[in-house]
C-alpha cells in the first residue's frame, strides 16, 4: 500500500505557498519536505526558493508523485520581488491559503564579535523576510476571507544553544513574537499564524554549513555530538518539522493561533527554558 492510498488529504483543495522551498545540496531540507508533504495532502503548492534550480528539483518530486506544483525564483529579503510572488500565486491558482515562511540562516558570533553587517544579514534572512511575505499576504488573505501563516523559527530565539549566535537568536525571538502579534491582530478576519520551532535537526544546510574543505571528517564528528546533545539520542530531521507544520496548515488547528510546536526532542525542557 503506498502513500496515495493512505493519506486523508488534509489540505485537499487548498493554495500553499512555500517560501524556501530548495535545499542546500541533495536531499531532503525542511522546507522541501513541507512543500512535498503539503502537495501529498492536496494542496497545490508554490515552491519558492532564491536558487530556480533547487525550486525546480522540489517541483519535480512533486509532480512525480502526482501532485500539482509551479516553481517560484525569488529573493525573499526583497519586498518588490515577494509582492510579485504574492500575486504569482493569485494569478495560478486563483488564492493563497497557506503562507509557509521558511527562509533562514545564521551566522556565529556574540555582540562584540559579529560584524555589524552580519547582525543585520541575520534579522534580515530570518525575520524580515517573513514580514515581506505577511506584508504582501496578508491583504489577500483579508480579502478572501481568511488564512493560515506558518514560520519556521528556531529554539536559538528561546534559549542559549552551543555557541555564541547573538543575532541569530534575537532574530528568532523576534519572529516568535512577530507571529503572535500577526495572529491576535488577524483572529477576527480567520487568519492564523504560529511558529514551528525546530531544535537540532539533520539537514543539508546543517551538514553543508559544518564541512570543513581541509578535514571532511570533522562534520561527522560534530553531527555524532549534536545527536548525543539531544535527550532522544538523536537529532530530527527535516519530516519532523514538515509533519508539525502540515497539522498547523490543516483545519485540525482550526482554533490554534499565536503559539508554538517546538520540534527539539526536549532540548529547550532540559535547558530549563
Amino acid at each position: 500500500m503506498d502513500w496515495k492510498s493512505t493519506m486523508t488529504k488534509r489540505l485537499d483543495s487548498k493554495v500553499a505557498l512555500v517560501v524556501g522551498a530548495g535545499s542546500v545540496g541533495d536531499g531532503w531540507s525542511n522546507g522541501r519536505a513541507t512543500a512535498v508533504l503539503f502537495a501529498r495532502e492536496g494542496a497545490k503548492v508554490v515552491a519558492a526558493d532564491i536558487n530556480p534550480e533547487s525550486a525546480a528539483q522540489t517541483v519535480a518530486l512533486i509532480k512525480g508523485e502526482g501532485g500539482v506544483a509551479v516553481a517560484h525564483t525569488v529573493d525573499a529579503t526583497d519586498s518588490g520581488q515577494v509582492r510579485v510572488m504574492i500575486l504569482g500565486c493569485i494569478e495560478q491558482f486563483g488564492r493563497l491559503d497557506i503562507l509557509h515562511n521558511n527562509v533562514g540562516g545564521s551566522i556565529p558570533g556574540g555582540p562584540v564579535e559579529i560584524a555589524e553587517e552580519d547582525w543585520s544579514d541575520n534579522l534580515t534572512y530570518n525575520l524580515t523576510t517573513a514580514f515581506l511575505a505577511c506584508k504582501h499576504a496578508l491583504p489577500i488573505m483579508v480579502e478572501q476571507g481568511g488564512g493560515v501563516i506558518v514560520n519556521v523559527a528556531s529554539v536559538a530565539g528561546m534559549t542559549f544553544v552551543d555557541r555564541p549566535l547573538a543575532s541569530y537568536q534575537a532574530a528568532k525571538a523576534g519572529l516568535i513574537q512577530f507571529s503572535r502579534a500577526v495572529a491576535v491582530e488577524y483572529a477576527g478576519k480567520r487568519i492564523r499564524c504560529n511558529c514551528v520551532v525546530p531544535g537540532m535537526m539533520d539537514t543539508p544546510l546543517v551538514r553543508h554549513r559544518l564541512i570543513d574543505k581541509d578535514d571532511p571528517t570533522k562534520a561527522d564528528t560534530i553531527m555524532t555530538r549534536r545527536h548525543a546533545s539531544a535527550p532522544m539520542g538523536h537529532m530530527g530531521d527535516a519530516w519532523d518539522v514538515a509533519y508539525a507544520a502540515l497539522y498547523l496548515a490543516s483545519d485540525e488547528a482550526r482554533y490554534v493561533t499565536a503559539t508554538e510546536i517546538v520540534v527539539d526532542g526536549g532540548l529547550t525542557a532540559r535547558s530549563g527554558s
